[in-house]
């Protein structure tokens, strides 16, 4: 099934007429990148698409280094999914190599 195109601002560094959204990698890929990033209508679609137990899995097993912590954190509790700390920690963006309380 083809992923629509309103989808493409959140998946930038690919090219949604070429991703197959049932592969379980690219699956992970639009789900996270939807959740951490995506507006209302990106949201629902991802909701429509895929299960809730695929969604819970991916955001208990977050992938290390792309999730902002605000929408790892609120997704977490709205599906209420419990991450290891350690992997909530590692899947954080944060461009500051020395760490938050470096100064």
């Amino acid at each position: 099934m083809p992923i629509p195109k309103f989808l493409q601002p959140y998946l930038a560094s690919y090219n949604v007429d070429h991703l197959d959204k049932d592969d379980p990698v690219v699956a992970g890929e639009i789900i996270t990148q939807v959740l951490n990033l995506g507006d209302d209508e990106a949201v629902a679609w991802i909701f429509e698409n895929y299960t809730l137990e695929k969604i819970r899995d991916i955001i208990k097993k977050p992938q290390r280094g792309v999730w902002f912590k605000e929408s790892l954190d609120y997704w977490s509790k709205i599906l209420k999914v419990d991450i290891e700390d350690d992997l909530s920690q590692a899947a954080i963006f944060n461009l500051n190599p020395f760490g938050e309380n470096y100064v």
